[in-house]
């Protein structure tokens, strides 16, 4: 029996280019999970929807997230966000095929817009000596990962450094080229350890335009490197308390412009809203996925939702995305791989199914085709083919990427049941 995908189970049908494939196939879904192990050693469980237990990283993957966000200080006082506890947490998530995000703060606890303090051993730095430190502290975390055979594939210079980092030498409105020397030596050392990690410059307020502009210029007519520019977007912060339609808006603008200006992806890599507001927050994070994939080019590469797991108001903290018995909320349901809907326009590509002899073909011959799980993982490719064998593919979601032999790329969602 022969079936028509496009008519029948054909989900997508999209002509990309290089750019639209990386984020159809790469889009990151994530959660930066830094409290886990804290929260574990005090007691703290984790339950499905069902209400059976669950190790927290395997139920974020369930519910179709495939990164994790890992933040570090330098020598916290109770031990951990340390090198020791994030190589815990990291090797957790490599074993599960999870992709992996390393958040350098450069300090001893937190960095963030309020703050950024020197860790206490180097206080007494000049900027030549922090940006030593910098480089020394990065190169050995990555290192001790890499030791481990765990890959890295983003790894952040600072945290929320709309105004620098390691004040007062690296503060941005105070002197912009040592940030930027700072920033320069981070940079450096992640390329020394993981050459194709891709380093990320973190900014809160993703909705401000003018802060965005200011410290990318910033760092760019002073010599700074970054790969990727990255976000928080809490619609709590927005000029009119959660009104998360315009912050997304604005958020939206913001990245189109930044690919524009400095022809950068760009990610959110912090995003929440009040776990008691699950309908509202499936709401803002089904939008703030969609219009991340809408950036130009194909160059918005993800989103990670902050601490989603923390629950029970768990250090004060209550933009997670769990409820008080320790179960994910309707929120998550937003990062489910239910559909996948790209702002693009469509051509026609046309797959069959053979059922009894397990093999989709094409209407035309093409140069190579891949087939990508639900995970996103490559699972079958041949080269010089209208046809591909499906034999030893489970039922489910997959898709298929074609090359054709002109050089235009398409793009296909089916589902094998």
């Amino acid at each position: 029996m022969k079936k028509t995908f496009r008519a029948i189970t054909l989900v997508l049908i999209l002509c990309l280019g290089h750019n639209g494939i990386t984020q159809a196939q790469d889009f990151a879904k994530g959660a930066d999970i830094s409290w886990l192990t804290e929260m574990e050693a005090t007691g703290k469980k984790f339950y499905n929807s069902e209400g059976v237990q669950t190790e927290c990283m395997t139920l974020l993957k369930s519910l179709d997230m495939n990164a994790v966000r890992l933040r570090v200080w330098v020598n916290p006082t109770d031990g951990w966000c340390n090198a020791a506890d994030l190589l815990v947490k990291a090797r957790r998530a490599s074993n599960l095929g999870m992709r992996i995000m390393i958040d350098f703060h450069y300090s001893d606890s937190w960095a963030d817009p309020s703050k950024q303090t020197k860790p206490a051993a180097w206080t007494t730095y000049d900027l030549n000596g922090l940006k030593t430190a910098v480089a020394n502290h990065t190169r050995d975390v990555l290192t001790l990962l890499k030791n481990n055979q765990i890959a890295v594939e983003w790894v952040q210079v600072g945290n929320e450094t709309g105004n620098g980092m390691l004040w007062e030498t690296g503060k941005a409105s105070v002197s912009m080229s040592n940030y930027a020397a700072l920033t320069t030596a981070g940079y450096d050392a992640v390329k020394e350890v993981y050459p194709n990690a891709k380093v990320i410059v973190h900014i809160h307020n993703g909705y401000d335009n003018n802060l965005f502009r200011w410290i990318f210029d910033g760092l760019k007519n002073n010599g700074g490197k970054w790969d990727i520019i990255g976000m928080s977007l809490y619609p709590s912060w927005y000029t009119v308390k959660n009104d998360w339609q315009s912050a997304n808006n604005a958020c939206l603008a913001n990245m189109n412009d930044m690919v524009t200006r400095y022809n950068k992806e760009v990610m959110i890599v912090e995003c929440g809203m009040s776990w008691d507001m699950a309908a509202t927050a499936k709401s803002f994070l089904t939008d703030l996925i969609s219009k991340t994939k809408q950036v130009k080019n194909g160059m918005g590469t993800g989103v990670f939702y902050w601490e989603p797991q923390s629950y029970g108001n768990w250090k004060g903290y209550t933009l997670g995305a769990f409820d008080n018995s320790g179960r994910p909320t309707v929120a998550l349901d937003a990062f489910r791989n239910i559909t996948e809907t790209l702002q693009l326009k469509a051509e026609t590509f046309n797959i069959h199914y053979n059922k009894t002899v397990a093999e989709i073909s094409f209407d035309e011959r093409f140069r190579k085709v891949s087939v990508i799980s639900a995970a996103g993982k490559i699972v079958l490719t041949a080269e010089n083919t209208d046809s591909i064998a499906t034999r030893q593919l489970s039922p489910g979601t997959y898709i298929v990427n074609a090359q054709s032999y002109s050089g235009k790329e398409l793009k296909a969602k089916i589902i094998l049941h």
